[in-house]
């Protein structure tokens, strides 16, 4: 006998990957034990147990944490040390036993353990995957990965301050302060800050709400408001993101071209009016060879950017603690920056070369060389002015002019012709900072708008009152652009962005929920600080023309914030240049993974490209598109510009994610459950408003385009059918807005005016489950010009316990046919019984409250008479009578077939109705609404009423062309007269054949009826019940009454009882024979034969025949005729005849729709 040896090792739950519920059931105790996931895996492996000699454990079994396993007499003994298992009972049998009101659904609901163990294994996956409930079916293997253990600190405050401080507050935060003043300048980065404050809790509470992978904004908006609104914007944000690159770099060169190699400039002019030029031409070369290096080494290796990053990090801090330190020594000994002035107005510091402040200047000359120029200018000696030199010392003092003179007159000599602001006014010295005690605030606290090409002055200075206008040839600093304090906003809005760092970092940090919203609040909090301490210490320290000029020309060239900072202006110089390159990195770095998360998600199909990356995943296509879009902002080449586009792409993106949280709060969404819980719906929608304020406060324009680059994104992807459903914010909207709407609905009845056709479509599927008549949908469709609701239903035959897979499949293929034919509404599959009850059914619940159906489409039963299933046009009657008592309208379009589809329309022809009773004005309004539809729309209508001989034919002509006229609906008129006439002898023959039919198929069906009841005292019918579709009920009594038949076991006893009672003697069979057999004997034949036809059939007919050769005769060539559909029986015998009266009514006539009304009126001729 072979021995089977069975290793056994502890283990544990949690390092088994991949565990579901479909695995073998492992518990999460450790110990040695072996399970098994069923019932049937235990009894089939009894018979191993059995053959095997004994089962020996791996080492360490002695150990009482280890099941021992006993010899027996040919089976093993399984004891355990846990409890509840003392009777030596299998692991596997207590859960069973505890468990066994649930272990048929364990495929479909794990146990808890389970659930949580695979919870607790739960990894953030990285934003753009797939989502993590396909992720964790794949059985794949993966590597452990390192547990996230970035702290709040590390994690998110340091890379937000990092992105947040940027190349604003070091190039344009002064000149914002000087321009708009203290107080305004506080105003804008109080409402600035304020929206990113709001935005930041808005966005700690989705991001507290549940697992957020990293991905930042785009992950959270796209999954709160939905695909379209995800996509959207996320595009916003990522052209954000690629724009701030653009301008980081901007900023870099601004800085390297201005204050580190201003000769490094390869375009230079010798004209005042080209520098502008020459420099945006130099920041475009060197933009984009920065902008290329930048890209290089985004695509060598995030890793480098990211060691690259803390060294970036410490610059900011240190050029940041500089300023402070050099604020307050300013206030001992101010840094010696002096600024020239001609009067009040502000001269460039690049225009002394000699450093001489003054018009002329004391030379002292010993012995003039012989031939020289006596009025020469001091371009290489540095005199002071005045006599400063003991007479006795100097043989002669020569007053000569400076090379300021020269750019203000025509020539060096004195007595040049010169500028008449110049010879009116004297040039002084001030201090551009004057230091923190010497109470500048007064002067800067107020704004000082300028427009392009004015002059920087100084408002409390004193000049001349010739007021001569300025030169671009003159050495004045100048305003390069028009300034406003919407201008300022936009411009300054950049430099509080990048609060989103955290967020996006999810994926890293050891407690995202916690750490998300302290750390970026207290980034915000200590950005907000920062900046407004700023404002006013630069506007208490330095001079406001300082202020105002925007690159230092006054100051000879120095960055304006690099003169207050401590101990060297190079400290900012440096720090600044390495933070924006550092932020521009940073970018770079970040939008083309946010592209590619876009991307991955498959929601905007031609972004499919940029999901492709590096095998390491790195997006090299997003790269390739990033830095594109990148050259384009610096192509533009100014700050000033890029910096208003990348505000309103922020703006928007902040905008929405306020607006995602406070309408998960309004809605008390039952999955909106954030751990941070310092929120409100107010604040977010203050957040929103302010976000919307500040788009077209600073550039209205720009917000527009913004806004319409956003609603084309919107569209495109809900045109192109977004299939994801995200449980977003926007879908819980509609949930509200669509219960709001239906509550409101229900108040009351709609008036005649609102009415539309709300179209409830009935279709026949084959064996198959293919639609019989798909043209009866398209039909719908052509009627949708109502915009009213379209419900598509059928019936599936059969017990919905055993049917429910049919009647899937069979919503599946509904579905489909109304995609194929662009039918926008819902699909209602009924399994029932009979089929006619079924209807029955779906006519009494479809819809609801307000939106249910008022009419009713369904086919005419196609060959009705020659049919072998003898209940599709009792089905069909049963559904007319079912419609006039449920008070909807009915259309029953015949030889629908012969319709047009919606890619065949009619270039001609007329739509005729033929009105011969009024019932609610439905012949009037659906031609109406038909000929919205371009299949219709060139034919022509005509109404045709019927006059009797009483009737004023002429006067009702001219009533109806009135009453159209009134209805607004343009149609030829004709009202054709119907003269008495006796009853013709094809109408009689005509009855006289209907009712000898009717009696003969009678007769058919009770001798088949009689077969049926002998053949089922041997075979029970019950199974041919399936096979019945939608238009036939075999098991109803052809008399009209109802069989009892079995619905459940209980019912085939019942059923059987009643069959036992059926004896057949030898008299009573011959009795019932005689009495039931009629056409079996030819004396029933020649009674039938002798029938004389009922007159009412007579005059019905008659009235048939009339109209049937009146409506042929004139609408024989008609493209449509709608009728009036006259009403069935009341008594259910007629009901053969009824369907032959529909027959001669509709002869010779190609396409049919027969209209019954509902009752109401649904057209008005008021307004």
């Amino acid at each position: 006998m072979a021995s089977v040896r069975f290793t056994v090792t502890p283990t544990k739950a949690e390092d088994l990957p991949g565990l579901s519920d479909t695995s073998p059931d492992i518990s999460s105790r450790s110990g040695a034990r072996v399970r098994f996931g069923s019932r049937e895996s235990v009894n089939r492996s009894d018979p191993l147990s059995e053959a095997s000699g004994g089962v020996t454990t791996g080492a360490g079994a002695d150990t009482p944490e280890h099941s021992s396993v006993d010899q027996g007499e040919g089976n093993s003994k399984i004891s355990s040390v846990y409890i509840n298992n003392t009777h030596g009972v299998d692991d596997d049998d207590f859960y069973d036993r505890n468990l066994a009101l649930f272990e048929e659904e364990m495929d479909t609901r794990p146990k808890v353990s389970s659930l949580l163990s695979r919870l607790a294994n739960y990894t953030n996956l990285t934003q753009g995957a797939k989502e993590h409930e396909e992720a964790e079916n794949i059985g794949e293997k993966k590597k452990a990965s390192k547990s996230p253990q970035m702290g709040t600190f590390m994690g998110v405050y340091l890379p937000c301050l990092q992105n947040i401080f940027g190349v604003i507050l070091f190039l344009r935060l002064t000149w914002v302060v000087g321009t708009a003043g203290v107080l305004q300048g506080l105003c804008i980065v109080f409402i600035c800050c304020c929206c990113t404050m709001l935005t930041a809790i808005s966005m700690s509470a989705i991001a507290t709400n549940g697992v957020v992978p990293a991905g930042g904004a785009y992950f959270m908006i796209s999954r709160s408001l939905g695909p379209e609104f995800g996509g959207a914007v996320g595009l916003c944000f990522y052209l954000g993101t690629t724009f701030a690159g653009a301008m980081y770099i901007l900023g870099a060169i601004e800085i390297l071209l201005m204050y580190i190699a201003p000769k490094a400039a390869i375009f230079e002019s010798k004209q005042p009016e080209g520098e502008g030029a020459a420099m945006l031409n130099n920041m475009r070369v060197y933009g984009s060879i920065c902008l290329l290096l930048m890209s290089l080494l985004v695509f060598v290796g995030v890793k480098y950017v990211n060691k690259l990053a803390s060294i970036f990090l410490a610059c900011v801090i240190v050029s940041i603690i500089s300023i402070y330190i050099g604020a307050l020594v300013s206030a001992f000994k101010p840094p010696d920056f002096t600024v020239c002035m001609l009067g009040n107005r502000t001269i460039s510091g690049h225009a002394i070369d000699d450093d001489e402040c003054a018009k002329t200047a004391l030379l002292q000359i010993k012995e003039p060389a012989e031939g020289a120029d006596a009025n020469f200018t001091i371009i290489y000696e540095n005199i002071t002015v005045g006599p400063t030199l003991d007479p006795s010392l100097a043989p002669a003092l020569v007053e000569k002019t400076t090379y300021l003179w020269k750019q203000f007159c025509e020539g060096p000599e004195l007595n040049a012709s010169c500028d008449k602001y110049f010879q009116s006014n004297n040039f002084s010295k001030i201090e551009g900072i004057p230091g923190l005690a010497s109470g500048i605030i007064s002067e800067n606290v107020w704004s000082s708008y300028l427009s392009k090409g004015d002059v920087v002055e100084k408002g409390s200075m004193n000049s001349s009152l010739v007021a001569h206008p300025a030169s671009t040839h003159q050495p004045y600093v100048f305003a390069d652009i028009t300034t406003s304090f919407t201008l300022l906003v936009g411009i300054f809005f950049p430099s509080v962005t990048g609060i989103m760092a955290g967020s996006n970092r999810s994926g890293d940090l050891k407690d995202a929920q916690r750490s998300i919203p302290i750390g970026t609040i207290l980034a915000i909090l200590t950005t907000s600080i920062v900046y407004l301490s700023s404002v006013v210490l630069f506007g208490a320290c330095i001079d406001g023309v300082v202020l105002r000029d925007k690159f230092g020309d006054s100051v000879k060239g120095n960055l304006v914030v690099g003169t207050l900072a401590w101990p060297s202006p190079w400290v900012i110089v440096i720090g600044s240049f390495f933070s924006t390159c550092g932020a521009g990195l940073q970018s770079l770095t970040g939008a083309p993974r946010l592209l590619q998360a876009i991307a991955k998600d498959n929601i905007i199909p031609f972004l499919r490209v940029f999901g492709h990356g590096k095998d390491n995943g790195e997006p090299t296509w997003a790269l390739l598109l990033t830095a594109l879009i990148a050259e384009l902002g610096i192509l533009i080449a100014s700050l000033d510009l890029v910096a208003p586009i990348l505000t309103m792409f922020f703006l928007m993106c902040y905008l929405f994610v306020n607006l995602a949280c406070a309408l998960q709060t309004l809605l008390r969404t039952p999955n909106w459950r954030p751990r941070f819980s310092y929120y409100h719906w107010t604040l977010s929608f203050l957040g929103m408003t302010i976000c919307l304020a500040l788009m077209f406060i600073s550039s209205w324009y720009y917000a527009i385009v913004a806004m319409v680059i956003a609603g084309m994104i919107y569209k495109y992807i809900e045109y192109h059918g977004a299939e994801k459903e995200w449980g977003d914010g926007i879908r819980g909207l509609s949930l509200s807005a669509a219960r709001y709407a239906l509550l409101r609905l229900e108040e009351g009845p709609p008036h005649t005016k609102n009415w539309r056709p709300q179209v409830l479509v009935l279709l026949k599927l084959d064996e198959d489950a293919h639609v019989k008549s798909p043209r009866l949908l398209t039909f719908a469709s052509q009627l949708k010009a109502g915009k009213g609701l379209t419900i598509v239903g059928t019936v599936v035959s059969g017990n919905f316990l055993q049917s429910y897979g049919e009647a899937l499949a069979a919503e599946q293929t509904l579905k489909h046919l109304m995609d194929k034919e662009r039918v926008k509404g819902f699909c209602q599959c009924i399994v029932a019984q009979k089929p006619r009850e079924g209807i029955s059914h779906m006519i009494q619940s479809s819809g609801l409250g307000g939106m249910k159906p008022n009419t009713v489409v369904m086919g005419w039963p196609h060959a009705w008479r020659q049919s072998e299933d003898p209940q599709a046009w009792k089905t069909f009657i049963n559904t007319v009578r079912v419609t006039t008592a449920a008070h909807l309208a009915l259309l029953v379009p015949k030889n629908i077939s012969l319709f047009p589809s919606n890619s065949e329309p009619c270039t001609e022809g007329y739509i005729d109705v033929w009105w011969i009773v009024h019932d609610g004005g439905m012949l009037m309004l659906l031609p109406f609404l038909l000929r919205q539809h371009k299949v219709w729309r060139k034919c022509g209508m005509r109404i045709f009423t019927v006059a009797q001989m009483e009737d004023n034919s002429i006067q009702m002509k001219k009533d109806l062309a009135t009453f159209l006229y009134h209805l607004r609906i343009e149609a030829e008129v004709e009202v054709v007269e119907m003269h008495d006439s006796d009853i013709s002898a094809y109408t009689y023959e005509r009855t006289l054949m209907m009712e000898q039919r009717s009696q003969m198929l009678r007769q058919m069906r009770l001798s088949k009826s009689d077969r049926e009841r002998e053949a089922q005292l041997v075979k029970d019918r019950n199974s041919m019940l399936r096979l019945t579709s939608i238009g036939s009920d075999d098991d109803d009594d052809t008399d009209g009454g109802e069989r009892d038949r079995p619905v459940s076991g209980g019912g085939g006893s019942s059923e059987h009882h009643r069959r036992v009672q059926m004896t057949w003697t030898k008299e009573k069979t011959s009795q019932y024979r005689a009495t039931h057999s009629g056409c079996s004997t030819p004396e029933g034949f020649r009674d039938m034969l002798s029938i004389r036809p009922d007159h009412s059939n007579v005059r019905r007919m008659h009235t048939a025949v009339k109209l049937n050769e009146v409506i042929v005769n004139k609408s024989h060539d008609a493209r449509l005729v709608l009728l009036n559909m006259p009403g069935p029986p009341k008594n259910t015998e007629g009901d053969e005849n009824y369907m032959e009266f529909l027959e001669v009514l509709t002869e010779g006539l190609e396409r049919v729709l027969l209209v019954r009304g509902g009752g109401s009126e649904v057209i008005t001729i008021y307004s």
